[in-house]
């Protein structure tokens, strides 16, 4: 490349404008597409056929799966930037839900989307959709449509830097015959047009040391600290356990941050928020000062009380300080440089022990109190056992690809990941269907590693028994085939039961909520792949050694009771009275409910002793 930036030695004797997207793409470290072919982006299908193996199409059964795979790209380290490619109109409104996982977990993703002819665009042409208009809000930071060949370095270049500077989604539009128009890798020099370079801006990395040391300043008072790390957290692990050690302090994470810390220490409380730990919600309650990295967990109510704790936050992006919680100091930078300043400033000093064994009580306590709820009886399999027997089999270098619903619960209570371990999850949009695009796109990153997925059986309805196909069509070029498919199939969109009974005071209603019972394992076995039935508790052991042993992938169908309570950590009055008042109006789980409740309860909520 010469030191204009121009890619005339990559580009093909007579290029076109699609190959010279392809060549630009790669410049930035995109080499892996998601996507589905149509023919409003066939331009650009054909330059990917003509760069070889120079670049990697992967074919989803449906253009939502691309979104989040590229969204998951990121997450699992394969590569800076995830790519999702769709065609026009219909293709380029399925793109939309994985793209936006990929916005509100802030992913740098750039999405290529086919459009119609600029010849017919505005006559009605088929498939022709404003997507200017509608991908305005999930590509807000840069947007653009491509409309003539010198366009294509300073767009891509755009979209790129502006992905990757914001941690964001920007996406071009590709109109089908400018796609096959010549290319033009060197725009005049002349008015109108523009030389752009490729090379990657610098971020922000440390904060300035004044503020560092206002910082250390409130922290080094504190006799009770908690600290709250999230997906910025991400790659400053030995920082982070640092900083803890020196402060004395807790450590609670969000789901996006679970593998920034070792899930096994007494001072690691686990997730916080509905979902979360009792010694996360105790953590914050109790605490005198909070130290945020990398994290914008929105629930209030999870954070201390207002006035309790003097607080610090750390992030990238400024704009993100102190929206959760009156912070004092906010520290714009990158957490493992900033966590390093910060400790400098911290210096020696005594470190609060006291706090420390009353976090590790409490941690121990509840991890003792799942323990007994994975072992209790459940009819016909207790979901808990599944997880928490999957804990101890997961290998050191597992991926981890989690839907959201129950299994998240139950993944946030029992799983201890450790360091080595990837995990992963649609952590801001909730979406339902991430799971398993998130296990293919970890399994791409990562051919030679396992990959678990824990999905509920509404999302494995919802796409993943498509994408089963997908996982049938390429595991043969793995180099490690295990991929474990958990399907927790207890008939009902459980997680949405529980939201009615507690938050709306009002009993299940099977039309909205009922699943038909599907034999996943036997859908697994007619794609080729390996298939488990487990309706009794007696068939739980030996059952991860098995999967994590096969030749091949495997889906495990779990039958599993749809009355297992997801207590939150804190039951408050307004969701008992509300949880009751939907037993009362003759709730179709009352009977399962009451049977799994009260021992539930009495394990969850009952003292401990130190």
């Amino acid at each position: 490349m010469s030191a204009a930036g121009t890619t005339d030695g990559r580009l093909p004797k007579n290029a076109t404008v699609a190959d010279h997207i392809v060549a630009r793409l790669a410049e930035w470290g995109v080499h892996r597409y998601f996507g589905y072919p149509g023919d409003g982006i066939n331009g650009m299908t054909s330059a990917l056929q003509r760069a070889g193996d120079r670049v990697e199409f992967v074919q989803v059964r449906h253009e939502e799966t691309a979104g989040f795979a590229a969204s998951a790209h990121v997450k699992y380290g394969g590569g800076p930037l995830g790519c999702a490619l769709a065609t026009s109109g219909p293709g380029a409104i399925h793109l939309l839900n994985g793209l936006y996982d990929a916005k509100l977990d802030h992913q740098p993703v750039v999405a290529l989307v086919g459009n119609t002819a600029l010849t017919a665009e505005g006559g009605g042409y088929y498939q022709e959709v404003d997507l200017l208009a509608l991908y305005k809000d999930v590509a807000s930071d840069f947007l653009a449509q491509l409309d003539d060949p010198s366009q294509v370095r300073h767009l891509v270049d755009r979209a790129c830097r502006t992905a990757l500077s914001r941690r964001t989604v920007t996406a071009l539009v590709l109109p089908l015959d400018v796609q096959d128009e010549p290319a033009v890798p060197d725009p005049p020099h002349a008015h109108g047009y523009y030389h752009t370079s490729a090379a990657p801006s610098s971020m922000p990395t440390v904060p300035p040391e004044a503020d560092l040391r206002r910082a250390a300043e409130v922290l080094r008072g504190g006799e009770k600290v908690a600290m709250l790390v999230g997906q910025g957290a991400l790659g400053a692990e030995a920082e982070v356990r640092l900083i803890a050690d020196r402060l004395g302090a807790g450590v609670a994470t969000a789901l996006l941050g679970f593998t920034a810390v070792d899930h096994r220490e007494p001072w690691v409380t686990g997730a916080i928020g509905l979902l979360g730990t009792r010694p996360s919600w105790q953590l914050m309650q109790e605490c005198d000062r909070l130290l945020i990295v990398g994290s914008n967990m929105p629930y209030s109510e999870f954070y201390p009380p207002q006035g309790q704790a003097r607080a610090v936050q750390i992030d990238l992006d400024g704009t993100r300080m102190g929206l959760r919680y009156p912070t004092e100091v906010n520290l714009t930078g990158d957490a493992g440089p900033t966590l390093r300043a910060l400790l400098r400033e911290l210096g020696d000093g005594p470190t609060p022990t006291a706090w420390r064994s009353t976090v590790a009580d409490a941690t121990s306590g509840w991890r003792q109190a799942q323990a007994e709820l994975a072992g209790q009886p459940a009819h016909p399999v207790n979901p808990q056992l599944l997880f928490h027997t999957l804990n101890d089999a997961l290998p050191d270098d597992a991926m981890i690809a989690v839907d959201c619903g129950t299994a998240t619960a139950w993944y946030a209570r029992h799983l201890q990941v450790r360091p080595g371990m990837l995990a992963s999850l649609s952590g801001t949009l909730l979406s339902m269907g991430g799971a398993m695009p998130y296990a293919l796109a970890a399994k791409f990153a990562h051919p030679d590693r396992p990959v678990v997925a824990l999905i509920g059986d509404g999302a494995m309805q919802m796409n993943g028994v498509n994408e089963l196909i997908t996982v049938a069509k390429n595991w043969r070029q793995w180099a490690d085939p295990r991929f474990v498919v958990l399907v927790l199939n207890n008939r009902d969109l459980a997680f949405v039961s529980w939201e009615q009974r507690s938050t709306e005071g009002t009993p299940r209603y099977p039309a909205s909520q009922d699943l038909p019972d599907v034999a996943y394992h036997r859908w697994a076995e007619v794609l080729g792949l390996d298939g488990v039935l487990v309706d009794s508790p007696d068939q739980v052991d030996g059952l991860w050694r098995r999967a994590l042993t096969a030749d091949r992938p495997v889906v495990v169908n779990a039958v599993v009771d749809p009355a297992e309570l997801m207590l939150p950590p804190h039951f408050t009055l307004d969701q008992a009275r509300k949880t009751a008042a939907a037993l009362l109006r003759g709730d179709t789980d009352r009977a399962g409910i009451v049977r799994r409740g009260i021992p539930a309860t009495l394990a969850t909520y009952r003292p401990r002793r130190r």
